[in-house]
């Protein structure tokens, strides 16, 4: 009788998961026939993801942004430049990304990093409604800060805009100069003020732009203009925004845009993306996918 080919543990840890793997263990096959084909049956599970439940989908779409952004975090700050996708499609209006955003980075009353705008069209009955993230646009051509007369924001060699709260003299200059208004002042205010007690939770220091931030009045942020920054705290020790990961719908995409290979880089390259008032030459770095 004919002795089948051995198979080694690498080669056949490649087979596992496939029908072939299957095969080659019982002895069936030879390894050098099945070989080839493993790969073949690997394909259509790829291509056949639009068939899959969605919550399977969107976490692979999670997994693979996470990978991107580890691969980002590998260069240096100059050598990427982070961009979120928003797809309209998928948006369901729920805000879970605004109040998971308000949650991350304890934000008061009034300071809203990322809200989700609510638009009817159409005259009854044939009416539909479109909800639209919108965050800090992270514009490569910040009007936001010429405008700025201590130089409090800035853009990062990565693409981000940020506020130095240390800087910020609260003249709000910056919050008339954006024209997606995606700027809010903080007064100092709490939720529970008026009542008996001021709870300690609002209280709690905040942690953006990697630093700790005590509550208090006449000490920063309070007083300050504060914005979306893409959660820098987060993706800095590689997580990835807490809007990303908090949208139920899997409509919102982040990630190096200078990587080719990126999801996100993908997503941009399609033709029915577009970004906010584009006309205003402010280049965003915020982009959405239309239906």
């Amino acid at each position: 009788m004919e002795m089948k080919k051995k198979i080694s543990r690498k080669d056949f840890l490649k087979l596992a998961g496939t029908a072939a793997a299957s095969t080659v263990a019982a002895g069936l096959v030879e390894p050098d026939k099945i070989a080839a084909k493993a790969d073949e049956e690997q394909q259509p599970a790829q291509a056949d993801l639009s068939k899959l439940p969605r919550e399977i989908v969107y976490k692979n779409e999670l997994l693979r942004m996470q990978e991107d952004l580890l691969k980002a975090l590998k260069k240096s700050r100059g050598m990427r430049r982070w961009a979120m996708v928003l797809d309209l499609r998928r948006c369901i209006g729920c805000s879970a990304c605004t109040i998971g955003c308000k949650a991350e980075n304890i934000l008061p009353p009034g300071v809203v990093y990322r809200p989700v705008m609510d638009e009817e069209f159409g005259t009854y009955p044939k009416v539909t409604r479109r909800f639209t993230p919108r965050p800090c646009m992270q514009c490569d051509n910040p009007p936001c800060t010429s405008v700025c007369p201590v130089t409090a924001t800035y853009k990062r060699e990565d693409g981000i805009v940020v506020v130095d709260y240390n800087k910020c003299i609260g003249c709000r200059y910056c919050i008339t100069a954006c024209p997606y208004n995606a700027r809010t002042a903080d007064f100092g205010d709490t939720y529970t003020e008026g009542t008996p007690q001021v709870q300690d939770y609002e209280l709690r220091p905040a942690f953006e732009y990697n630093k700790k931030w005590p509550r208090k009045r006449g000490l920063s942020p309070i007083g300050n203009a504060r914005k979306c920054h893409f959660c820098i705290h987060r993706i800095e020790v590689g997580l990835l925004p807490a809007c990303v990961t908090t949208c139920i719908g899997g409509a919102t995409y982040f990630g190096d845009n200078f990587d080719t290979d990126s999801l996100v880089s993908e997503l941009i390259s399609r033709p029915n993306i577009t970004t906010l008032k584009p006309e205003l030459g402010t280049k965003p770095k915020v982009y959405y996918i239309l239906g």
